[in-house]
């Protein structure tokens, strides 16, 4: 029995190899979009155990400040770290080092539409010479361009394999 090959359209993309030396302080990464939803909020919670009624409870939550559910601010965090890892600049990272100067500015409602950008602060050699230190100023902005959240994040990366920069 003859097997007919049919040429596919489909074109296989090579995973993008960016290192240390791929960035340079000033430089700013733009994360793709999320409208949060009520099952973000849900899953959330059932995921971490942050099981809080300002995020959950219709009526608690009609009677704060914000007069609605709002955001869990840990999963506006993880959301801008996940969404600027699809930006493909990550895929060397050694370690995550750390998270400084977590500040939230304003609530994520439901409904509302973020996107992260991340600026390099700081790039500089680590004591292994195959490896550099990134430091990123994360800003997550709503569908306004109000930030909503702001910190500082040091990741370990990979530099170029032979030093070819």
């Amino acid at each position: 029995m003859a097997i007919n090959h049919v040429e596919s359209s489909v074109r296989q993309v090579k995973r993008a190899d960016f290192w240390w030396e791929d960035l340079q302080p000033g430089d700013v990464l733009c994360g793709s979009g999320m409208t949060i939803t009520d099952a973000h909020l849900i899953q959330w919670a059932g995921l971490t155990g942050d099981i809080v009624s300002l995020h959950l409870d219709h009526e608690y939550a009609s009677g704060t400040q914000f007069g609605e559910r709002i955001a869990h601010g840990p999963l506006t965090l993880a959301l801008a770290l996940g969404l600027t890892t699809q930006t493909r600049y990550f895929n060397n990272v050694v370690a995550l080092l750390g998270l400084d100067e977590v500040r939230a500015l304003r609530p994520v409602l439901i409904g509302d539409t973020v996107h992260p950008e991340a600026e390099l602060i700081d790039s500089r050699s680590s004591k292994k010479a195959d490896q550099g230190i990134w430091t990123f100023a994360y800003t997550m902005f709503n569908q306004r361009g109000e930030p909503v959240m702001a910190f500082k994040s040091s990741l370990m990366i990979r530099r170029r394999p032979g030093g070819i920069g």
